[in-house]
């Protein structure tokens, strides 16, 4: 019986003439996404750079012609002025309190929803509502629904027990907007949790509890080290958006009251004293700002998928 060999097809010199580039395969590849990036070139980097040109200018709306060059004289007057300086720690405070108080309840919700019982699913559905609702109608929801001293809901429980019945907005104002917020963020919060424990070492947890470990003991030792990535991750994209939280302090106490945050001292110095220079270089520190979180927050992602891919 004879073997039959097939030699390989050498490629002739005009087949290989007619083959396009490297290069200019690449090219075509990307050409597609040319557009898209064109696009967001156009709609979020031109503004940033001409932000950041107009943050070096004292440049008075009312006044064009007065325009001139200060440098850093803007930046620096962010960072002393005794009203911007308040808006910058009112701002820390309203991001670490909505921030851990969503994570507890998230968490909270995350171990109930994470047991098996009937209507589970209406249950996830009727918790997540809060996270779909868009932002200005959740800020009137409780300013006219719940805080309202008249007629709001608030004041109507406690009216039917025979309680007091508080201004919620002016008695304690900032508290108001972080417990409007903290029901909004909860469900995202409980959404990224609750993957996290699906995604846990069920093996584990069941050898745990037949060496005789108890429901904390197993939560301490096992579900929460294994949530850490899920917690940090959490914290990180809920840090970015509170940072610049708009809609909620100007829904519901328009920034008076000592609950004027960053961004919406922005708006005052913009739309309100027409300071474009003095806006624009308090908008350039909250970029900044949440560029550095973003980026803890994409090196929190990232170890995520390599902690997956390293179990697969």
């Amino acid at each position: 019986m004879t073997a039959t060999t097939t030699a390989p097809i050498a490629t002739t010199p005009a087949r290989a003439a007619h083959r396009p580039p490297a290069r200019l395969r690449a090219w075509a590849t990307r050409a597609p996404l040319l557009p898209a990036l064109v696009f967001m070139i156009v709609v979020t980097q031109l503004p940033f750079v001409a932000t950041l040109v107009i943050s070096f200018f004292d440049w008075n709306a009312l006044y064009p012609k007065a325009r001139r060059f200060t440098g850093l004289d803007n930046y620096r007057q962010v960072l002393t002025d005794a009203d911007l300086r308040h808006s910058v720690w009112t701002t820390l405070l309203l991001t670490v309190a909505v921030v851990l108080a969503s994570l507890v309840l998230g968490l909270a919700l995350a171990l109930l929803l994470d047991r098996r019982f009937r209507g589970r699913g209406v249950v996830r559905t009727l918790l997540i509502a809060p996270f779909l609702v868009v932002p200005v109608a959740a800020a009137l929801l409780w300013k006219h629904v719940l805080y309202n001293p008249e007629y709001g809901l608030l004041n109507g429980l406690l009216h039917y027990v025979g309680g007091p019945q508080p201004d919620w907005i002016s008695n304690t104002p900032l508290l108001a907007v972080e417990v409007s917020l903290v029901w909004q963020w909860t469900p995202f919060m409980m959404l990224i949790l609750l993957a996290g424990l699906q995604s846990r070492d069920q093996q584990q947890i069941e050898a745990a509890r037949v060496d005789g470990a108890s429901g904390w003991q197993i939560f301490r030792h096992l579900t929460l080290p294994h949530l850490r990535r899920y917690l940090e991750l959490g914290a990180l994209l809920g840090s970015i958006y509170i940072v610049q939280n708009f809609d909620a302090v100007f829904t519901i106490t328009s920034g008076g009251l000592g609950t004027a945050n960053l961004p919406y001292t922005v708006y005052q110095s913009f739309y309100q004293a027409h300071e474009n220079g003095l806006a624009s270089a308090a908008g350039v520190l909250v970029v900044i700002g949440s560029i550095v979180i973003a980026t803890l927050a994409l090196r929190v992602v990232s170890s995520l998928f390599r902690e997956e891919v390293s179990r697969a």
